[in-house]
């Protein structure tokens, strides 16, 4: 069971494919703050829901300094249908060997309909300009979660 991330904790480096299968790595967006939100599985309801909140938003988000990576345990080939099926535009990263949900917290048990499981645990990461965690939210709603980190951010 991975430990989950506090506030003032370095955000875990991680290099990731996208879905062109090029790497994307956390070091890339020193300087500014990273959203890094992480979700079960691409082409799925409410993954999808929440992937399509996050482009709505992703223009708002940026122009207050937020980049936006969702990590799920997908390979590129699956992200790059997700991304085009949905238009996508934030930045989706595949983590197959799930190193990096471990890393942050977002693996491990949680409940699924009643029953205790392993898998991904929904979460979101805001990661600031030094790669310290802002903030850490686990276990959070596909629906409705964007505009409550754009409440919360004050954005």
């Amino acid at each position: 069971m991975s430990e989950r991330l506090q506030p003032g904790d370095v955000a875990p480096a991680f290099t990731l494919p996208d879905a062109d299968g090029n790497d994307v790595s956390l070091s890339d967006h020193k300087g500014r703050k990273v959203i890094v939100y992480f979700y079960p599985a691409a082409l799925t309801p409410g993954c999808t829901k929440q992937a399509c909140d996050f482009t709505d938003n992703l223009e708002l988000l940026a122009g207050a300094g937020y980049d936006v990576i969702g990590v799920s345990p997908d390979k590129p080939e699956k992200l790059a249908k997700f991304r085009e099926k949905e238009s996508l535009k934030v930045t989706l990263v595949g983590d197959p060997d799930k190193k990096v949900l471990e890393s942050y917290g977002a693996f491990g048990e949680k409940k699924l309909y009643g029953k205790t499981v392993v898998g991904v645990i929904r979460s979101t990461v805001i990661v600031d300009e030094d790669g310290k965690v802002e903030r850490a939210l686990y276990n959070v709603k596909a629906t409705g979660h964007v505009a409550k980190i754009i409440k919360d951010l004050a954005i």
